[in-house]
């Protein structure tokens, strides 16, 4: 597995013991749910993640950012991951900074994003799959600029946001990457219907109907036509940070089945010392491990700008999907019936899995695209 920096390392213990502290699943999902919340997560919360200079990671530091690498952004998400923080990080300081980066629009987002103050939100999805490719959503031109028309569905946050990146068809036919162009919406435009949708673990996305929305020139993220280098950036940034919440959810879901094991007794024993049950955790943790060294070998390199980072990333995803899934159906059954009760927090880390697993790709997706681009 990837060697951490010293500052990667402290970084990881700081977000470590910040989420630990303030990012609680009582204090931050249990809250944030049972309020009926529109946004699913706490605008304080996102504050502190500004004061502590995480909302800049994937900011250049010439636009007031750290400067730091999707590994970074990693150490912060697994953490995130393994306390089931509701955050706006992933979308937002990662996956949208990484599409803004280089634009006029990324001039005038960063700093609400670097304050704490601008959530963004990434809409490239329009039927049941995850397939951007496919992209309809019909960009065309009036006077100095361009009306949007379509749809789009599984916005996460996209209620929440200041600003949506859209991805449209300038160009092409559906299912060709060229002529596809990145437009910055903002949410209240005119013509612009925002359907707020609760998914399986509480969690907020939207389906986004637009209608003649108007925008100019300068909404374009990066070129005309050119929409799918920014939209790429942001695809390879977001599904290794959705790996690594995964491997940090998997994490969380583990130690807490551990803990369990190490506690509850049946016929005079703790559940623990059954081998059957050792052999599944030791299964369990070699899983997880493995989908860990994936996701920091996907981030290592996409910072270094490494040819082989796209096969990688399909590999981290794919990989954090699946262990996840074991993760939280072995801590489930494991936990017997309490495992099935809202009361026991088991079962939130399950219904999280359904929906992230499921964000940029579910694994069938992700293990199809390693094939293609292993030749098969």
């Amino acid at each position: 597995m990837t060697l951490l920096t010293d500052d990667q390392k402290q970084l990881q213990d700081m977000a470590k013991s910040f989420l630990a502290e303030e990012g609680t699943i009582k204090q931050q999902l249990r809250h944030w749910r049972d309020s009926g919340c529109k946004d699913w997560f706490g605008h304080g919360l996102w504050k502190q993640f500004a004061e502590l200079g995480l909302t800049g990671i994937a900011i250049p530091e010439d636009k007031g950012g750290l400067g730091l690498g999707t590994t970074e952004a990693v150490l912060v998400l697994e953490e995130v991951g393994r306390n089931l923080t509701p955050s706006p990080f992933l979308t937002t300081a990662l996956a949208a900074a990484k599409a803004l980066e280089g634009s006029a629009q990324g001039d005038r987002w960063f700093p609400g994003i670097l304050s704490g103050d601008t959530v963004a939100a990434l809409a490239v999805d329009e039927g049941r799959s995850h397939a951007p490719e496919r992209t309809t959503l019909q960009a065309s031109r009036s006077g100095n600029g361009f009306t949007l028309s379509g749809t789009k569905q599984f916005v996460v946050h996209g209620a929440s946001a200041d600003v949506i990146l859209i991805a449209a068809r300038t160009g092409g036919s559906a299912s060709e990457r060229k002529g596809l162009t990145l437009f910055a919406v903002e949410r209240n435009a005119a013509g612009l219907d925002v359907e707020n949708v609760t998914l399986a673990d509480a969690s907020k996305a939207a389906r986004l109907t637009l209608s003649n929305v108007a925008v100019d020139a300068d909404a374009v993220v990066g070129e005309i036509d050119g929409g799918w280098t920014p939209i790429s950036r942001a695809l390879a940034a977001g599904r290794t940070g959705a790996a690594a919440e995964l491997v940090g959810l998997a994490t969380g879901a583990t130690e807490m089945t551990i803990d369990y094991l190490k506690a509850r007794k049946q016929f005079g024993k703790l559940i623990g010392e059954f081998q059957v049950l050792q052999h599944r955790a030791a299964h369990l943790y070699g899983e997880i491990e493995i989908a860990r060294a994936a996701t920091y070998k996907a981030a290592e390199l996409l910072d270094s700008g490494s040819g082989r980072a796209e096969l990688m990333v399909h590999v981290a995803k794919a990989k954090a999907n699946r262990s996840a899934q074991l993760a939280v159906q072995e801590g489930v059954q494991m936990h017997g019936g309490i495992g099935m009760t809202d009361e026991h927090d088991i079962g939130l880390y399950m219904k999280r899995e359904a929906v992230l697993g499921r964000l940029f790709g579910d694994w069938r997706y992700h293990a199809g695209k390693v094939a293609e681009l292993s030749g098969y």
